[in-house]
């Protein structure tokens, strides 16, 4: 057994947390259930007890990390009243939950169909979609959906691009100041810094 071994009672939240240390060292695809009960100290069994398999505890992972997307970007929604600030969100939260974002984009690993994703996903959806109702008509045009699309791609593409090392001397390595002057320069040039 490990050092990391779980406290009784939370084994499920154990194995979640050995997912998103193995994520980060190996990739969602390549996660067992095996590596997982040792990276948590428990038995074997313990994972496919608690999710049934690999597909199982990725749609967990996923569903919890969507989860705290929505509750995040609403909550800066409802704090600030600005997409600025949501867009900037979305950047911090895909950097500072790397495993959870990895596996969120990925449906064809997880059961994207079980209704707490499909209503989680949701959520998320709509507090960027809020945020883009923020913005001036003109800015928007005259779908929000493709306005909403057009800013979930440029902050997730933004944020994919500083995990990757490509943008890290951009505004001198400072993640909020980079992905403000971004999402400014597409949706909310009139807004002061």
């Amino acid at each position: 057994m490990t050092s990391r071994a779980y406290h009784h009672g939370n084994l499920r939240r154990a194995v979640l947390d050995a997912a998103v240390e193995a994520v980060l060292d190996v990739g969602p695809s390549q996660l067992s259930l095996r590596d997982l009960a040792r990276r948590a100290g428990v038995s074997h069994a313990a994972p496919a007890y608690h999710f049934g398999n690999k597909a199982g505890l990725l749609t967990s992972l996923a569903e919890e990390g969507f989860r705290m997307l929505a509750d995040h970007l609403t909550e800066v929604l409802e704090r600030t009243g600005s997409f600025l600030e949501v867009g900037v969100a979305y950047v911090h939260f895909a950097v500072e939950h790397r495993a959870h974002t990895l596996v969120m984009f990925r449906p064809d690993l997880y059961d994207s169909s079980r209704a707490d994703v499909v209503q989680v996903r949701a959520a998320a959806t709509e507090a960027l979609t809020q945020g883009i109702l923020t913005l001036p008509p003109d800015v928007v045009g005259p779908d929000p959906r493709v306005a909403a699309v057009a800013a979930w791609s440029l902050v997730h593409g933004f944020a994919d691009l500083w995990l990757g090392g490509a943008l890290g001397e951009a505004d001198g390595g400072d993640l909020t100041a980079s992905a403000r002057a971004v999402a400014r320069f597409l949706f909310d040039r009139g807004t002061p810094e």
